[in-house]
């Protein structure tokens, strides 16, 4: 099974209940606000959010977990990973905190840990865990209403498409996530335009890793290019030192 979310706005009421087990499970520490953080609720303590969108629709934002994720393809230590259960995860113990996935991601999803000693990234897994071991993520489980739900992603985009079709009245006719940058594992229908989730950018349906990988690729390039220049631009140094030394001892 490919696991996916869908969720429906219509039915979001924003009682928060997916947040507060979002924390819960992963053992999230109360947020700390900073005055640089970004208005949607999102912080490294905080994997899930409600926020307002148009229509004054209640809107649950978290990672996306990307078919082709592009935060994936820009890491250069293999920090974030797609898994065959389509969740997106994370290994803090290769991360070197470079920030490369958050600059990458479309959907400006990971966070930095400002309030650690050594800073990482983190972001929602999609309770990889709970799902290899057969159960729900926390945040479907809790939803009193049924608003954001938990499947195999082709089910969830044939419930999806349903809804619309029943309906057509209440719904905008788009299923987003579908084919935004190659396909998500989260996916909305709503009766309000979610393109604020992406600034109004229209990310088109071409995965993103078709235009970071060669940028990522010459990245060991220019590092070992970056060090021996470095290397080269000591020993001149240093040389110039030691032959500044030895006419000075001349002249004494």
């Amino acid at each position: 099974m490919k696991a996916a979310i869908l969720t429906d706005t219509t039915k979001c009421i924003g009682c928060s209940e997916c947040v507060i087990a979002c924390k819960k499970v992963n053992h999230l520490d109360p947020d700390v606000p900073r005055r640089w953080d970004l208005d949607d609720g999102l912080s490294a303590r905080n994997w899930t959010s409600v926020v307002k969108g148009p229509k004054e629709a209640f809107v649950r934002k978290q990672c996306r977990h990307c078919l082709e994720p592009a935060c994936a393809s820009a890491c250069p230590v293999g920090a974030l990973q797609k898994t065959d259960t389509g969740a997106v995860i994370y290994d803090s113990s290769k991360c070197m905190g470079c920030r490369y996935c958050m600059m990458a991601c479309p959907y400006g999803i990971p966070r930095y840990d400002w309030d650690e000693t050594v800073p990482f990234v983190r972001k929602c897994i999609l309770c990889y865990e709970r799902i290899k071991s057969g159960s729900q993520p926390a945040c479907t489980q809790a939803c009193p209403t049924g608003a954001t739900v938990f499947g195999d992603r082709d089910v969830l985009l044939a419930e999806a498409h349903r809804r619309i079709s029943a309906t057509p009245g209440l719904y905008i006719q788009n299923v987003w996530g579908e084919d935004e940058v190659g396909g998500t594992s989260v996916l909305y229908v709503s009766n309000a335009d979610l393109s604020f989730l992406t600034h109004d950018v229209a990310l088109g349906s071409a995965p993103l890793p078709q235009r970071t990988a060669p940028a990522m690729n010459a990245v060991p390039y220019a590092f070992t290019g970056a060090l021996a220049a470095m290397a080269g631009l000591s020993w001149i140094i240093g040389r110039r030192m030691k032959n500044q030394g030895g006419n000075q001892g001349e002249t004494e």
